[in-house]
């Protein structure tokens, strides 16, 4: 996994750095050679190179990138916002390295006609940005952008500029960048959108610091995962082994028109090789449920109308022998729903998956949580969320990390805080954010899947943070399997089902 910093947390670093014996001066140098790098990549046999500079330490960086090019006889055009003489001590340095190669710091004259094959190195800002462009930054922003819609490709330097480094939002005008070099760690911009978007592909690259500064950190990390972590959570079948041997999954939803969800959640279970799955839901729900799969098992639920307390026997002895709970998809609600899922939670000793209206139930008290015996994963989408804290979806989706961590320390559970770039919290306050997933997967039921996914995965024994880290992202790249064959806008949760086969064929499991 890549751990993400803040803009603090890097400043920690670097400083950091310094007391272990490596200067900001390297580091600078290491940086601008990355950038070069990066953008020789990107640019045709003949293109061409223009760098925008700001006044800070990224200005600096893209120095060097340009120092590093005119060496390797590219054409280069740089530009500083600052003049030389105001420039601090290191860029200052380089600006006077690039004047002796032959290359003059001045605007760049409007005659160049940017062409595609050409690259523009976007270092006018760095992670301190606290305020919207103005004047010549927010000019210098909107010249980026027009070079890229001439065909140019944009490399960004740490971050694309006017893009805020902890929240992913950007402040007024922005680069929207191609490709992003990241200086030693990922930024949270990288992770959440819209940064993430705006970004474009991130590259972390090593800029010599050394081993022993993330010391300076604190435990509640913001980290990417990766596959490679992924793929090692899961273990081939034992030769030996039978149904027995993986778990039964309950699995309490569905209700009279949302069959459906029920049947999505068993069937994600199924195919993520759970031993068995036994659907509890109302009795004139059940046989549309079963009609899905002969695989799965059914118990009527003899009671009508919303669950409530007079289900809690009947979900008790169904739970019974059980290794894990989904509870929640497609349920009849009422007034009383929440009575139950309280005191089932209370008796209840195996792992749950909360989901849909099993949150939209306890929203109004979301202190039943605490009262829970076994370990639980609750899954919402950023509204069921807004309706558990009392806050709107537009204050989720603006603090998606900060949100899911305060709710899982404060009710000591994991929580998967379901859209794009799902975040995955749990107790202690670590953050996993998920890269796979595309828009496709907006359409209804696939987050029924995903419940699926994450309940079979606790029955055949994974931690709830396991099932979480591991259910996310198996679920988003079933997701990008889908899409490549039927497009992002005809998929539907089903397909995901069906190339969830695909995944563990692709991982020989």
């Amino acid at each position: 996994m890549k751990r993400a910093l803040t803009a603090d947390e890097m400043r920690e670093v670097e400083a950091s750095a310094v007391v272990h014996g490596t200067s900001l001066t390297v580091l600078m140098e290491n940086a601008g050679d990355a950038l070069a790098k990066e953008a020789l990549r990107h640019a045709s046999r003949e293109g061409r190179f223009l760098i925008l500079c700001g006044p800070g330490n990224n200005g600096g960086d893209g120095l060097v990138a340009a120092k590093t090019l005119a060496a390797a006889k590219r054409t280069v055009f740089v530009e500083s916002l600052v003049t030389v003489e105001a420039l601090r001590e290191d860029p200052a340095k380089h600006a006077r390295a690039l004047r002796d190669l032959g290359v003059a710091v001045a605007p760049i004259p409007q005659s160049v006609r940017v062409e595609p094959g050409d690259v523009v190195i976007d270092a006018l800002l760095g992670i301190g940005l606290s305020r919207a462009s103005e004047a010549a930054m927010a000019e210098a922003i909107g010249r980026i952008g027009k070079w890229r819609e001439a065909g140019a490709k944009v490399v960004s330097a740490d971050l694309p500029s006017g893009l805020q480094s902890d929240s992913g939002a950007p402040l007024g005008p922005h680069v929207t960048a191609d490709f992003t070099v990241a200086f030693g760690f990922l930024k949270r911009a990288h992770l959440v959108e819209p940064g993430a978007s705006i970004c474009g592909q991130t590259q972390v690259v090593d800029i010599g610091i050394p081993r022993g500064t993330e010391s300076v950190l604190t435990d509640s990390s913001v980290n990417l995962t990766e596959e490679p972590e992924i793929r090692a959570r899961f273990r081939a079948r034992a030769a030996n082994s039978h149904k027995g041997s993986y778990g039964h999954l309950l699995v309490i939803a569905g209700s009279q028109g949302k069959t459906g969800a029920a049947a999505l959640v068993a069937q994600a279970a199924l195919r993520t090789g759970v031993g068995l799955v036994t659907v509890a839901t109302r009795a004139d729900a059940l046989s549309s449920v079963m009609h899905h799969a002969p695989e799965m098992m059914g118990l009527a639920l003899t009671s009508t109308g919303p669950l409530g307390p007079a289900d809690l026997n009947a979900l008790l002895e169904a739970a019974d022998g059980k290794t894990a709970v989904v509870f929640g998809p497609g349920i009849a609600r009422g007034d009383e729903t929440v009575k139950l899922i309280s005191a089932f939670l209370e008796e209840l000793r195996v792992p749950c998956v909360l989901d849909a209206d099993a949150l939209n139930a306890i929203a109004a008290q979301p202190d039943v949580l605490k009262k829970a015996k076994g370990e639980l994963l609750l899954t919402p989408h950023p509204g069921e969320m807004a309706r558990l804290i009392g806050a709107t979806t537009e204050q989720i989706n603006a603090a998606r990390i900060e949100t899911a961590q305060k709710f899982a320390v404060t009710n000591q559970i994991v929580i998967a805080l379901k859209g794009a770039r799902t975040v995955i919290a749990r107790e202690d306050g670590a953050v996993f954010v998920n890269p796979t997933g595309n828009p496709g997967m907006a359409t209804g039921g696939t987050g029924d899947v995903l419940a699926g996914i994450c309940g079979a995965l606790l029955a055949q024994g994974f931690s709830s943070e396991d099932a979480a880290i591991a259910g996310v992202y198996v679920h988003g790249l079933a997701g990008d399997l889908a899409a490549a064959i039927t497009g992002q806008r005809g998929l539907i949760a089903s397909d995901l089902i069906a190339q969830l086969g695909s995944l563990w064929a692709k991982w020989h499991l």
